[in-house]
């Protein structure tokens, strides 16, 4: 009979949550082990025992945001207008998570603070939320609305989209009133644009 695992889930979402609010304040660099089980109320031993280490423990917060991600533009709800759920998966999905979780989407979307080392865990909280994305973009396929492109790529134009929009938002690169219709306009026009041929 295996050994019980000492800390749960419950423990691992309580330091994760800290560990959000303490990068949001002071970037990947001022985390330490000690703070968080400080600010979380439990020992360095939970950290450790959780996420094997201080880079696990960086890793696993920003594959949280993928996971995040994909889960929360599985749940939006579809309607006969592929092209709109589409839309409504970066407005509402990815624009609504990046506002939420802003140190997230820095350190596992944008990766720029990220070690080598913490990227393989990222990454790969990526790659199981592509398949997510790229369901969205096939449904225009199956409609006739990707002309000749395919749904990987069309998949990566959009995601680079909603990335780039989402640093311009987080940084004040456009005015909060405007923001919504911002993100709209631009996808809208992005998914338009893939049954457009191609220039020669």
């Amino acid at each position: 009979m295996g050994r019980p695992r000492e800390h749960g889930e419950s423990v691992a979402a309580a330091l994760l949550d800290s560990a959000e609010r303490i990068v949001d304040r002071t970037g990947p660099g001022g985390l330490s082990v000690r703070a968080l089980a400080d600010d979380a109320g439990t020992s360095t031993r939970a950290v450790y025992s959780l996420f094997g280490s201080k880079d696990g423990l960086i890793a696993a917060l920003g594959a949280r945001m993928f996971d995040l991600l994909g889960a929360a533009v599985e749940a939006l709800p579809t309607t006969p207008d592929a092209a709109f759920d589409l839309v409504e998966a970066g407005v509402t999905g990815f624009r609504g998570l990046v506002l939420e979780h802003p140190a997230l989407f820095r350190l596992g979307v944008q990766q720029t603070e990220a070690t080598p080392g913490q990227l393989v865990g990222i990454r790969a909280a990526g790659d199981r939320a592509w398949p997510v994305l790229e369901a969205r973009v096939a449904r225009l396929q199956e409609q006739g609305r990707l002309g000749a492109r395919n749904a990987n790529g069309a998949a990566t134009a959009f995601h680079a989209l909603c990335e780039g929009l989402a640093a311009m938002e987080i940084r004040g690169g456009f005015p909060a009133e405007v923001a919504e219709r911002v993100w709209r306009d631009a996808l809208t026009a992005l998914v338009d644009g893939f049954n457009v041929p191609r220039s020669p």
